[in-house]
């Protein structure tokens, strides 16, 4: 199985910066796309932002040019700095990795547990 933990979550005020911080662990073989999920109260999860293998970067738009994802492969972890937040950024961030436990097995998603941002105004 594949383990993620993430830290980093908290209460800031609004223009305020976090990072966030997820690990993967357990049995794997490579990981492919890293990413970051949010959700707020009453709305759907939607993607933040999601960083390749190779470094390639998507990213909301509502969070372009505040917020930077980036990586570390050799401790397959993946970061979330969010400079300028708003009140509006407040959610439940989950990371997200897609990876393979085997070279037989095909890719899978997994998922964090959450971490509690809250942006105050």
């Amino acid at each position: 199985q594949v383990q993620l933990v993430e830290s980093g979550g908290g209460l800031v005020q609004a223009g305020g910066s976090l990072r966030l911080s997820c690990t993967a662990s357990g049995s794997i073989f490579s990981i492919n796309v890293m990413g970051w999920y949010r959700q707020a109260p009453g709305k759907q999860r939607e993607l933040v932002a999601i960083i390749t293998s190779g470094g390639s970067t998507n990213y909301a738009d509502s969070v372009k040019g505040r917020f930077t994802i980036s990586r570390d492969n050799a401790k397959n972890t993946v970061f979330l700095q969010m400079n300028s937040l708003k009140p509006e950024d407040t959610a439940v961030y989950y990371c997200n990795v897609r990876a393979r436990r085997t070279w037989l097995e095909n890719e899978n998603a997994y998922w964090g547990q959450g971490t509690q941002v809250t942006v105050s105004s």
